[in-house]
């Protein structure tokens, strides 16, 4: 095989040294996407991954190719984390709960953002894409089913439900401080599991009341002498 991809190396070394570059390009890019969205500049992200421009290029030749291979490669991790949870936790609802807050603390918004036109046409185009997409929406069928069969969840809630909840607790959203967005996230994913619980039962929210006062941009240091849990 001949080229300058990071499989047609000369030797293991250059293979396993080709194959970090692309993990850790592929871990920068997430990071910037998630944090700026899918227009986030090349150069940061190389720099951000710790590699040369012209490193990342010779593994993703242009900006569609890069996202192409987050995308798969978030879809994979979350059909991944949610098969560990359904092995790992007591019931189907836990494992559904789980899966819900680890997607939102690891940000998974490239993957479970079908709606953009962005996305959409790298699923429906790109069939590793398509392919992984798939498995992630079987993935959550299966956890939707098994939750329910239980009685845990409500009987009108489908797989689709979910991942658009969940890409609406993604979106980002503008915080003051990390740790204000932090409590915000944790109580939103609380109030939403609540909804779909097939019973009335409530769960505290973690952290505590977010007022409008903690949505206006103030200085960290002042955030901290107001509420020292954030410190």
């Amino acid at each position: 095989m001949t080229g300058n991809s990071e499989w047609s190396t000369n030797g293991p070394t250059l293979r396993a040294d080709a194959r970090r570059n692309r993990d850790r390009i592929l871990a920068a890019a997430k990071e910037m996407f998630a944090e700026r969205g899918p227009d986030a500049p090349m150069e940061e992200i190389a720099r951000r991954a710790g590699v040369g421009v012209g490193t990342l290029y010779r593994r993703f030749p242009d900006r569609e190719a890069l996202l192409r291979a987050v995308t798969v490669d978030n879809f994979n991790g979350v059909v991944s984390d949610g098969r560990t949870a359904a092995a790992e936790e007591p019931n189907a609802w836990l494992a559904l709960c789980r899966f819900v807050r680890e997607c939102v603390e690891s940000r998974m918004g490239v993957a479970l953002l079908p709606q953009s036109g962005r996305s959409s046409a790298i699923i429906r185009d790109d069939p590793h894409a398509r392919d992984a997409h798939l498995a992630m929406v079987k993935m959550v069928q299966g956890l939707v089913n098994a939750a329910k069969d239980e009685g845990a969840l409500r009987d009108d809630v489908e797989a689709g439900d979910v991942v658009v909840l969940l890409s609406l607790l993604l979106r980002p959203v503008y915080h003051p401080t990390p740790e204000v967005g932090m409590v915000a996230a944790a109580r939103s994913v609380t109030v939403v599991l609540d909804g779909l619980r097939a019973r009335s039962a409530v769960s505290p929210l973690p952290g505590r009341s977010l007022t409008g006062d903690d949505l206006t941009p103030r200085e960290p240091r002042a955030m901290a002498d107001e509420h020292p849990e954030y410190r």
